[in-house]
């Protein structure tokens, strides 16, 4: 995802760990979108740095067009 592309290497192996959990581990997408858009309250088990970053992320306050993915190559990119 977008969030991932810009966030993941500037992460904490603590903070990655937490994302790790929370794209893993709810059983359902929707509810991660609902909690990063706060139309739902995030549970506490998941309320962390990462899903305030999300959050922030989400408010897209810069108004940056997001029609799609980025390509994945950015994942076999040495971290800047």
């Amino acid at each position: 995802s977008l969030f991932a592309k810009e966030n993941l290497s500037h992460m904490t192996e603590q903070q990655l760990n937490l994302y790790d959990r929370l794209i893993n581990e709810p059983s359902n997408d929707w509810d991660i979108y609902y909690w990063a858009t706060e139309a739902k309250p995030t549970p506490p088990e998941f309320e962390s740095d990462v899903m305030a970053m999300l959050r922030d992320f989400a408010k897209n306050k810069k108004r940056e067009q997001r029609l799609r993915q980025p390509d994945l190559e950015y994942l076999f990119e040495p971290p800047r």
